[in-house]
């Protein structure tokens, strides 16, 4: 059976992300290199983990999220759906089992929030690992003389966050610090709202409420249990 490490050390798919990543770098976006694809492969296998489910389950998260942006080589936009037809060819190569690859695919296409849906435990991990990384180290800091771009700003303003499970109250938190100073709140919400609205349907999926904490300040808490 494929493993993440098989993955990892396959040189097409090291050449996709790098050439993913250069991409939305030329278009002003936040990292989306090894950085950000080795943190969502690694807490959406640890979510899942946590949750108890299978060792297996928790490897095809791990390879889900490796992949899960490689769609962005060819344009931004539905590149969830561009990214889970390239894995699928890819994974055919290798010898992948064909519902191995079924479920790595569906939670890539549907990780991108204009289209994507909590369909299964992967994909309802994926998103949480996906929309959880912000934080200062993936801003691009491209330089020039006007105010850095919404992305850059939101991602600066966040010195430290963490996305964890709490098991005995079946609650999922992503626990934010946010530096107020470099740009408002209202700033993330911008661009994250929708974002973190998949990831409370995600972890209803999971089992589980969500909860967003910036500053010690509770948003979009669920309080009714599932």
């Amino acid at each position: 059976m494929l493993t993440l490490k098989d993955i990892q050390e396959d040189p097409v798919f090291l050449t996709l992300i790098d050439n993913s990543s250069a991409y939305l770098r030329a278009r002003g976006y936040t990292d989306h290199g090894l950085r950000h694809v080795s943190y969502v492969s690694k807490m959406t296998a640890h979510l899942l983990a946590e949750l108890g489910f299978d060792d297996r389950t928790v490897e095809l998260g791990a390879i889900a999220g490796y992949l899960h942006d490689i769609g962005n080589l060819l344009n931004r936009k539905h590149h969830s759906i561009s990214g889970a037809n390239i894995v699928y060819y890819e994974l055919r190569r290798l010898g992948m089992d064909l519902e191995e690859i079924c479920t790595i695919i569906t939670a890539i296409g549907n990780h991108e929030e204009e289209i994507g849906k909590a369909v299964s435990p992967v994909a309802s991990a994926l998103i949480l690992a996906d929309k959880s990384d912000a934080h200062r180290t993936r801003a691009s800091r491209i330089d020039s003389e006007e105010r850095p771009g919404i992305h850059d700003r939101v991602n600066l303003a966040i010195t430290d966050s963490k996305l964890y499970v709490d098991k005995e109250r079946k609650m999922i938190t992503l626990e934010i610090a946010f530096d107020q100073e470099v740009c408002q709140i209202m700033d993330f919400f911008e661009i994250y709202l929708t974002r973190m609205e998949m990831c409370k349907e995600a972890s209803i999926v999971l089992g589980c409420r969500f909860r967003l904490l910036i500053n010690d300040l509770e948003f979009l808490g669920q309080l009714t249990a599932y």
